[in-house]
Parts: C-alpha cells; sequence; structure tokens
C-alpha cells in the first residue's frame, strides 16, 4: 500500500489506542500492516492460516477484520474507496442507480 492510499484509509479507523488492554500493553502491530495483510488475503484468496510469516499472525489479523466488520469500519473503508474509484473514472463519488439480478437473489420466477 503506497502512502496516497494509507492517507486516504488512514482516519478511517479508529484511534489506535481504542483496543489497549486495562494493562496498558502497547498493541504489537500497526494497523497500516494489518490493512496490508487483509489486502494479501483478499488479492490471493490464501487461507487464514497461510498468511506469510512477514505480515502477523493469521489470529491477530483476522481478530481485527472482525472488530472492523462489526464497528463499520470496513464499510466506510469500502465507501472511500469507491468514492475514489468513481472519481478516476470521471463520475460523481456515490452511485445513482444499482440493478438486481433476480436469479441471485432468488426470485427467478417472480421477476418474469
Amino acid at each position: 500500500m503506497i502512502d496516497d492510499e494509507w492517507a486516504i484509509l488512514k482516519p478511517l479507523f479508529p484511534d489506535p489506542g481504542y483496543d489497549t488492554p486495562k494493562n496498558g500493553r502497547p498493541r504489537d502491530w500497526n494497523y497500516r500492516l494489518i490493512l496490508k495483510a487483509i489486502f494479501y488475503l483478499n488479492k490471493t484468496s490464501c487461507q487464514w492460516r497461510m498468511l506469510p510469516s512477514d505480515f502477523p499472525s493469521w489470529s491477530t489479523v483476522y481478530t481485527y477484520f472482525r472488530i472492523w466488520k462489526k464497528d463499520g469500519t470496513w464499510k466506510k473503508v469500502h465507501d472511500a474507496l469507491r468514492d475514489q474509484v468513481r472519481i478516476q473514472a470521471g463520475k460523481e463519488p456515490q452511485p445513482t442507480a444499482a440493478s438486481i439480478d433476480c436469479v441471485v437473489i432468488g426470485f427467478k420466477d417472480k421477476c418474469q
């Protein structure tokens, strides 16, 4: 992840102190590296337990993925990246239309 990409995403993540345990032990990994590991998983489709050793352990990466999914951080990341892609394509940041495939949602017989 290049610095420009991180500059867009960094403000979307919670304050690094929000998950510090009560004993004050600091986190071992920064958000940027955890995010890179999640993007690596997405790009390569590898299993969680097969993450290369230069990333945090799979359980650490999965824990943060789960926390960020529950607290809405992933939705913010998705929306920010979508907006950037649309702007680069010369479109408005927010989509104005959507389509639904009847087969995908299971109403094939009712769509006709």
